[in-house]
């Protein structure tokens, strides 16, 4: 730590702004060091500044007293106002929140600086983040920030990390989200209409991926599905968004089996039921990933190696890629136009993974995850 308040003055901090602008799985990776903060102090109240999509999973997060939705301009978001005006009325409104402290989360690649000037314009007292360069005053508390060089921390310890600099320690690692007893029902409903018996096995697949980079092609997802069922006979129903509809059609377009598709039809509680009660989910590196972590469901991600770090928590899973010298290009699009680090991944080791995580369940102890390459080996649990 570069600058640091007195101990004793985090101790105090009652009421706490936590600032994650991104994802809904950034948010999901989070919760342990949200954890962590009220561990420190069960009275306090954690309150997430959050974009519209991490904010939807505040209800599910039982440490958050609360949620303001804030697209940042300096965030990547769809919608998100051109409007100076809606910055000044966050800064008013932060002010009358009347926060003893705030906790900064942002992946390497971020600037905390932007947020860091929000909240000292709030007039938040203490402001902790990860900083690359000196902040002067808009911090009170920051680490330097190193990453990517020497190493590389997991998304999740690189937060608790955060913490622990001002004396939160988590009493649990794993990550956290809740479903709501309403939603497992209706799901439930849902499958048994569709002749699925959740009670058995049956695999859920989300094909979709905000970033085009992170989408295994809707070919191979077929191929390997087809020798999932030729091998296992599993049911197999699909998951995502409204949006990523037709995407679901054109993958079980290409089997030669019936399917089944939730696609659009799941609020994000109803979600997370359908991932907690399939026996394996098969998933681009996305937001299921994470809720399958949370919720202890073994998960097969097809991992496009456009960063290392945001690799399924605590959870028994497989991780596929194939490696590229191109690897960690932190973009949204395949700059190289080939999108080589997950074409290269066979149907047939999607299908053994798949197979491999059934055999073994839910439960049992977690199975060794398979590495990314050797730079990259540091960032462990």
């Amino acid at each position: 730590m570069t600058a640091a308040a007195q101990p004793a003055a985090w101790d105090q901090a009652r009421r706490i702004l936590c600032v994650r602008l991104d994802n809904l799985g950034d948010v999901v990776m989070t919760t342990p060091a949200l954890a962590a903060l009220k561990a420190a102090r069960p009275q306090r109240q954690l309150v997430l500044l959050g974009s519209p999509a991490g904010c939807a999973a505040a209800a599910h997060i039982p440490q958050l007293d609360g949620c303001i939705s804030y697209a940042a301009p300096w965030i990547k978001h769809d919608g998100g106002s051109g409007d100076a005006a809606a910055d000044l009325e966050m800064v008013a409104r932060l002010r009358e929140q009347r926060f003893d402290a705030a906790v900064i989360f942002t992946v390497y690649s971020q600037s905390a600086l932007p947020a860091a000037l929000l909240c000292r314009m709030a007039g938040i007292p203490l402001r902790l983040a990860h900083s690359r360069e000196n902040p002067y005053d808009l911090l009170t508390d920051w680490i330097a920030e190193t990453e990517p060089a020497p190493r590389l921390r997991h998304e999740v310890r690189r937060q608790l990390d955060l913490v622990a600099a001002v004396g939160a320690v988590a009493p649990d690692e794993r990550l956290s989200f809740v479903v709501p007893e309403a939603d497992d029902w209706r799901v439930r409903r849902l499958l048994h209409a569709r002749g699925v018996n959740p009670a058995r096995p049956w695999l859920l697949v989300h094909p979709g991926a905000t970033a085009p980079s992170r989408r295994y092609p809707p070919e191979r997802f077929a191929a390997a599905l087809e020798l999932v069922h030729r091998d296992l006979g599993l049911p197999v129903v699909f998951g995502g968004s409204a949006a990523e509809a037709e995407l679901v059609q054109r993958v079980r377009g290409g089997l030669g089996f019936p399917s089944h598709s939730l696609a659009g039809e799941l609020s994000l509680g109803e979600c997370a039921a359908a991932i907690r009660l399939a026996a394996v989910l098969l998933s681009n590196n996305s937001g299921p990933v994470h809720l399958a972590a949370a919720l202890g469901t073994p998960v097969v991600d097809l991992y496009a190696l456009t960063n290392p770090q945001h690799t399924p928590w605590l959870v028994r899973g497989r991780v596929l890629y194939h490696d590229v010298p191109c690897r960690f290009c932190l973009k949204s699009i395949c700059p190289e136009g080939h999108q080589l680090c997950l074409r290269g991944v066979s149907p047939e080791q999607v299908a053994d993974a798949v197979a491999e995580l059934l055999e073994t369940g839910k439960g049992d102890r977690p199975l060794p995850p398979r590495p990314l390459p050797a730079f990259a080996m540091e960032m462990r649990a």
